[in-house]
């Protein structure tokens, strides 16, 4: 056979690879959540973004696994045992249980997570400028930002006495929120009372204990539970006539009075842009916990209004967003 018979030969073959073939030349990403592809739709855009910053684009010159739990933390475990198992590159942990469970998985396939709390506090890395082992990522902060939350509400209500906070006892940090939130309260000279919710059923409790305590607001700390029903939370909350801020800026969006909080889509770009990083050969080790650095107010003064409450000006010229 001719040189120049074989090549086209040899091109013709390769042009008839099958996708699957061909994606196996690319490197794999692991995406691991704890919540649904739906749910979490804006800020798996964003982690694209970030990829695509440095130059990954998904079915071109990258592969992507997605393994989505849907809220049952048990699947967790065998969606990561799997995700190596098939020895992704990466595995992208988008939810504290997603990273909690990938850590506990592999001591040597690199993890980028994304996670509301202290990373050093659940055990994910040993501290945050030197990571340390296989593991890295990027954290909201919300946690240290809870106590604002309060703040803030006792700045539209400043003559109650009596707040309380929703918290769910499954969260890593659900001791270290209701402390934090407990001591902010004391320096505001506020009563707190603490209340429990991991499903739905005690979100219903909680609003009806809220009318027995005569809570004049509700601080509600992110965490994935919460946020996979922020919708609902704000709708009772407007329906229970209960001021209440939040820590995402959807639910300020979907009716409720204000959110304040780390802005996720930052962290999800940011989370792409290590995961990127660690594609074109840095080691997690070497790659800081990145810190949530933007923060955003957010103030609906049409749930203020049906509320019956007056925002006062100071607040909203601090607002990043004030939606009328």
């Amino acid at each position: 056979m001719k040189r120049r018979e074989f090549i086209t030969l040899l091109g013709s073959a390769a042009a008839s690879w099958p996708l699957e073939a061909r994606a196996k030349q690319m490197p794999l990403i692991g995406l691991l959540s704890s919540v649904t592809a739906r749910q979490w739709a804006p800020f798996i855009s964003a982690f694209f973004q970030g990829l695509n910053e440095l130059g990954f684009v998904e079915r071109q010159n990258v592969a992507i696994e997605q393994r989505w739990a849907g809220g049952q933390y048990d699947r967790l475990p065998a969606m990561a045992a799997d995700l190596i198992q098939r020895q992704v590159a990466v595995i992208a942990a988008l939810t504290t249980p997603a990273a909690v469970a990938a850590k506990a998985a592999t001591a040597t396939t690199p993890i980028v997570f994304t996670t509301i709390g202290d990373p050093v506090q659940i055990g994910l890395v040993t501290s945050l400028s030197r990571p340390g082992g296989n593991i890295t990522g990027v954290t909201y902060l919300n946690v240290e930002v809870a106590p604002k939350l309060l703040e803030l509400l006792h700045e539209v209500i400043p003559t109650a006495t009596t707040m309380a906070a929703l918290v769910n006892p499954t969260n890593p940090n659900a001791d270290t929120l209701s402390r934090s939130l407990q001591v902010a309260a004391r320096t505001l000279g506020l009563q707190l009372h603490v209340l429990k919710a991991s499903t739905e059923s005690d979100i219903e409790t909680a609003f009806v204990t809220l009318a027995e305590l005569h809570a004049s607001g509700l601080v509600i700390p992110s965490d994935v539970f919460i946020i996979t029903h922020e919708e609902r939370l704000a709708a009772w909350a407007l329906r229970h006539g209960m001021p209440a801020v939040f820590q995402t800026r959807s639910v300020a969006a979907a009716g409720g009075l204000m959110s304040y909080s780390g802005s996720a889509l930052d962290v999800y770009r940011q989370a792409g842009v290590y995961t990127g990083r660690i594609l074109k050969g840095e080691k997690p080790a070497d790659l800081p916990v990145q810190q949530a650095t933007k923060l955003e107010l957010v103030v609906n003064l049409k749930a203020a209004k049906a509320l019956g409450l007056a925002v006062p000006l100071p607040l909203l010229a601090r607002a990043d967003e004030v939606i009328e």
